[in-house]
């Protein structure tokens, strides 16, 4: 999803939102397009070993970094179809911002810039911030794996669960990561359908830049069961209910917008807009639940 979301997106709708010809890069944007039909294929290669990875989506040692498992081959397919996809994003992340900052029309200020241009800018900052973490954090399985280093290994003062919190840390602004250029589409599609700005355009912007924020620093809610002091769940816990208000605020302006409007559904984007709002508000509502280290 992430490369329809954010590549195919970015690269369709970032320069016409900006009034530029292309892309900053356009030979790099061509590289980071070619990488990643390479990661999807070394991915989907770990399948072809002899017992597959075994090892379920999150690599969690010891069993990826044990040559005793299933199929270390397999894992080590796996991990660099990881870097190659994160070289594609840190590569792809580079030239939307450069677009954005650089190769904006002549009064395009970013003041006025788009929602949906906005969008593309947080998430790109997000994965420059967040993809090194999980490069680090794969690398070192890797080393463990054929290296002899003991970075996961609790029998030489090793620790799993750094891997944890490398992985998470990543793994959790990942869906924000997913999500924040679907807000910029639907705000776009909402906003033009409509023939209106969005209600509350700037508190949108810093929504999103609020989400990302709180977003990168949540990671450990998907880690309660692994005993974690009680204060640090109890901020884990704060921290992942605080998400709900700029959300609520997105869908506070997005239905504003519809109702202040009198032109009702028009296209079926619209009622796919409105759709997408009801389903990531009966989503969200559970998180805020679930979010909580008591249940």
């Amino acid at each position: 999803m992430m490369p329809g979301l954010f590549g195919g997106f970015g690269n369709y709708f970032l320069p016409i939102l900006c009034g530029s010809a292309e892309l900053a890069y356009p030979r790099i944007n061509s590289i980071s397009l070619l990488l990643q039909p390479v990661a999807f294929t070394l991915v989907i290669l770990s399948t072809a070993a002899e017992f597959g990875g075994g090892t379920g989506w999150t690599l969690y040692p010891p069993l990826s970094t044990s040559l005793m498992s299933l199929s270390p081959v397999a894992v080590d397919v796996i991990v660099i179809g990881l870097l190659v996809a994160g070289i594609a994003s840190i590569m792809s992340s580079l030239n939307f911002l450069t677009t954005v900052f650089h190769l904006r029309a002549k009064g395009l200020t970013l003041g006025i810039l788009s929602v949906s241009a906005w969008s593309i800018v947080i998430t790109s900052v997000m994965l420059l911030l967040t993809l090194p973490v999980l490069t680090g954090g794969v690398l070192m399985l890797l080393s463990d794996l054929h290296f002899n280093t003991l970075f996961f290994d609790p029998t030489f003062a090793g620790d799993p669960i750094l891997y944890q919190h490398l992985f998470w840390f990543f793994g959790h602004p990942e869906v924000y990561i997913l999500i924040l250029p679907a807000f910029g589409v639907v705000s776009h599609v909402i906003s033009t359908n409509y023939c209106r700005s969005l209600f509350g355009n700037q508190s949108m912007i810093l929504a999103m830049g609020c989400i990302a924020v709180l977003g990168s620093v949540v990671w450990s809610h998907h880690m309660y069961t692994t005993g974690l002091e009680v204060d640090t769940r109890a901020f884990f816990t704060a921290a992942t209910i605080l998400i709900s208000i700029p959300t609520g605020t997105k869908v506070f302006n997005w239905i504003c917008t519809y109702i202040s409007s009198n032109y009702g559904i028009v296209h079926s984007s619209s009622l796919l807009a409105l759709l997408f709002v009801c389903t990531f508000t009966f989503g969200g509502t559970t998180g805020v639940i679930l979010g909580n280290a008591a249940m």
